[in-house]
């Protein structure tokens, strides 16, 4: 008999607290959660109180078996998941499926996994926090009834297969919203000035505080500076202190992992939760800055030993969030020493990011001594600046400085001058008068779309990572690369009192991992925004993530919130199918130039689309499809005719037209009646007759590999991406694992066709629907 049985969610976790308990302790893992709502029509029954019917998917069934087995011979059931509300609701899915009670089991919690943290939680079990539990289901409940029941009204009235959330819709509206600003964003030219001096043999810059709107403006000024003598009119030196950010949230170590690693978030929770489970890092989904008194002391005692007394400053931080519920800690390592830690590159990486900000949380302020230098001139009123900066005491930046997302081309590193005073004439060598533009806000990279929904408090920390995995993954967003374009600019310098101006060229508006709506997503927004206003406002959003917190505190009783949001919500989404009109994000750009027809930018059944004609006279339209990059809302006329140029033929091959085209599936090759898919590295509109017959004989070769036998009754046995598989009549049968696909026959394909079609079962809806 087991004396203690301890589940966890993950292999590793286990791996990693088997370690530290002896052998009168079995650690075993659940894999995450053993149950999920129904996904059948008993999901949820608004007409009971809104009971949720809970269901073990079948890749569960054997997890959960092995751990009843065990249950039965324990002692004890230590339950050992996350701390957060996920973690809660984990245990007590277990304890229900177990049939576990007060006696025979106990909820533990820590949030790193170290030997003493262990063992103190054994030492210190308590019950399974309903109030969290509560506040999980509430979640899942009200995201399960807003994403099913705003999803088929988008079916109808947008486009088949799409779907909304009530927090994914809202971080898209962000999205959308900023590419907007950008598109209707007037860019203004102005004229930066910035003179070079020389002062005992040390060169530095001063810069004119105005800017001029006009370039006559601008060589006005530098005629005015002909022959003038410059003058230091005031020196003023400043001392001011630098302190050190506090230890990571989750959220801030998304941002920070984005700017200085180039980590999606997705990926730095994912290294992030592998470190934790190995034991090097505590819990990871937090929005707390606090240390304990165990790490403040712990990274004391490193910093004195490897910077001396004078870096060290142990600092308490406070929490900004009034409701931070995932964890108790910051992000921080385990053990201090420990400046190495991860089994790979990038959770090295991650980990030492880590550590230098939580080291650095805890060491003294950098002291920089600020001069401002005034450089009056004789022969006008204005003055240049100069600013320099000297850092007298590193302080915390010996170890960490923070990233910034939002630094200007205006932002100047600051210099160190050389040593002046009121009336010193420093020599001037040039006056450059530069050309420069305003710019927009810039589009969101995942670390500041992060930023922003952690200020709008849209979400907690176990969401960010998954609303924006989801976005993109249903084609709402697209993180692209672009690359931007050619744009001159004008440099007009005095030297020597001789002006001079000259134009440059520069690249404007290159992205690198920025996040970009596409048209579908832009429609979706406005159609949301107009028919379910209140989902999509952000103080809404916000507001509901408060109410879990207070269910989380014991402060809302879970129902009632459901309850009060469910039947308003519901009878919208009736009144809004009855009425709304079916939306395509329409614009017409102008008349052929040939034909006069109209031309439409559009959302069609298969995504955004030009049309040629509106039916009249018979005529019936034409459409193809947009190329990557383009959009409903910005393609001209120019280049919305140029997508008809497809199909276009290329030569003969094997006396047979090779012809390139975009059908519903992409871009394709057509020769002999068969179609071949053109891969994304080609583009349709350039791709060259050579090209076309290396994919068409690549395309060949594949498919002859692909056959392993073909058998009567129109079955055939094929290789796949995921292995080995029949097909018949356009449907497709997985082989059962260990069987050789060429020992089948046609009696042994039709027996896998027949087992398989006797074990499929109906589609269902998604939950019981209240009464109208």
């Amino acid at each position: 008999m087991t004396k203690n049985l301890v589940i966890v969610e993950s292999p590793a976790k286990a791996k990693t607290i088997e370690k530290f308990l002896g052998a009168d302790y079995t650690v075993k893992s659940c894999f995450g959660h053993i149950r999920d709502l129904d996904k059948g029509d008993n999901a949820i029954d608004v007409n009971k109180n809104f009971k949720p019917t809970y269901i073990i998917p079948k890749d569960k069934t054997s997890v959960v078996k092995e751990l009843k087995e065990i249950a039965k011979k324990s002692e004890t059931v230590w339950l050992a998941s996350d701390e957060d509300r996920e973690g809660e609701a984990i245990s007590w899915h277990l304890s229900e499926v177990l049939g576990l009670n007060n006696k025979n089991s106990k909820r533990i919690v820590f949030h790193e996994i170290t030997k003493p943290a262990i063992l103190k939680a054994i030492e210190n079990p308590r019950d399974i926090d309903k109030n969290l539990v509560d506040a999980q289901q509430a979640r899942r409940l009200l995201d399960r009834i807003v994403g099913f029941e705003l999803s088929p009204v988008l079916w109808k009235k947008v486009k088949p297969a799409l779907s909304a959330g009530r927090v994914q819709s809202v971080a898209v509206r962000l999205i959308v919203e900023r590419e907007r600003e950008i598109i209707e964003f007037v860019s203004k030219s102005y004229y930066k000035v910035v003179a070079q001096f020389e002062f005992n043999d040390k060169k530095f810059n001063a810069e004119l505080a105005e800017k001029f709107e006009k370039r006559d403006d601008a060589i006005k000024f530098l005629e005015s500076c002909k022959g003038s003598d410059f003058t230091v009119e005031s020196v003023e030196i400043k001392p001011s202190l630098r302190k050190p950010s506090a230890p990571f949230t989750t959220s801030t170590l998304q941002q920070e992992a984005s700017r200085k690693l180039g980590y999606s978030v997705s990926q730095t929770m994912t290294l992030a939760q592998k470190l934790y489970e190995a034991g090097h890092i505590t819990y990871m989904r937090t929005d707390s800055v606090n240390l304990s008194e165990l790490a403040i002391n712990s990274s004391k005692n490193e910093i004195i030993s490897n910077y001396g007394d004078k870096y060290s400053k142990p600092r308490r931080y406070q929490t900004k969030s009034n409701t931070a519920q995932e964890a108790h800690e910051a992000i921080r390592p385990t053990y201090f020493n420990n400046q190495n830690a991860g089994e790979d590159n990038q959770q090295k990486k991650l980990y030492d990011l880590i550590w230098k900000r939580a080291i650095a949380s805890q060491m003294s302020d950098a002291e920089i001594e600020r001069t401002e230098v005034k450089i009056e001139i004789s022969k006008n009123k204005k003055n240049f600046v100069a600013i320099g900066e000297v850092i007298k005491f590193d302080g915390f930046l010996k170890v960490y400085l923070e990233g910034n997302d939002e630094l200007t081309e205006d932002d100047t590193e600051s210099a160190v001058l050389p040593a002046m005073k009121k009336g010193d004439k420093p020599n001037n060598i040039s006056i450059t008068a530069t050309q420069r533009f305003s710019k927009p806000a810039a589009r969101y990279t995942e670390a500041s779309l992060v930023k922003d929904l952690e200020e709008l408090g849209i979400g907690r920390p176990s969401t960010y990572a998954p609303t924006i995995s989801t976005i993109l993954k249903r084609g709402y967003v697209e993180k692209e690369n672009r690359e931007g374009t050619k744009r001159e600019y004008e440099i007009i310098q005095l030297k020597n009192d001789k002006i001079k101006a000259e134009n440059k060229t520069e690249n404007i508006g290159a992205e690198k991992n920025k996040l970009f709506p596409t048209d579908i997503g832009t429609v979706v927004t406005d159609y949301l925004l107009k028919n379910f206003n209140e989902i999509m406002d952000y103080n809404f959003t916000a507001n509901v993530e408060k109410e879990f917190d207070e269910i989380a505190q014991g402060m809302m009783e879970w129902t009632k919130m459901l309850n009060e949001f469910y039947h308003p919500f519901h009878n919208l989404i009736d009144k809004t199918m009855k009425i709304s009109e079916k939306v395509t994000g329409e614009r017409e750009i102008g008349l052929h130039p040939k034909t006069s027809q109209p031309v439409f930018a559009k959302i069609g059944r298969y995504g955004p689309m030009i049309q040629i004609g509106d039916g009249a006279n018979d005529v019936k339209p034409v459409f193809a499809r947009l190329k990557k990059g383009q959009s409903i809302d910005t393609i001209t006329l120019e280049e919305a005719v140029e997508l008809f140029e497809l199909p276009r033929i290329l030569n003969d091959f094997e006396g047979k037209p090779v012809k390139i085209g975009i059908g519903r599936f992409g871009p394709y090759i057509q020769h002999n009646n068969k179609f071949f898919s053109l891969p994304k590295t080609d583009d349709p509109y350039e791709i060259e007759f050579e090209r076309a017959i290396e994919i068409i004989n690549e395309k060949r070769k594949a498919e002859l590999e692909k056959v392993i036998m073909e058998l009567p009754e129109n079955i055939m046995v094929l290789n796949g991406r995921y292995g080995p598989y029949i097909a018949q009549n356009k449907e497709n049968y997985k082989i059962p694992k260990g069987t050789d696909p060429k020992t089948l026959n046609l009696e042994k394909c039709l027996k896998i066709i027949g087992d398989a079609k006797s074990n499929s079962s109906p589609k269902k809806t998604f939950y019981k629907k209240g009464k109208k």
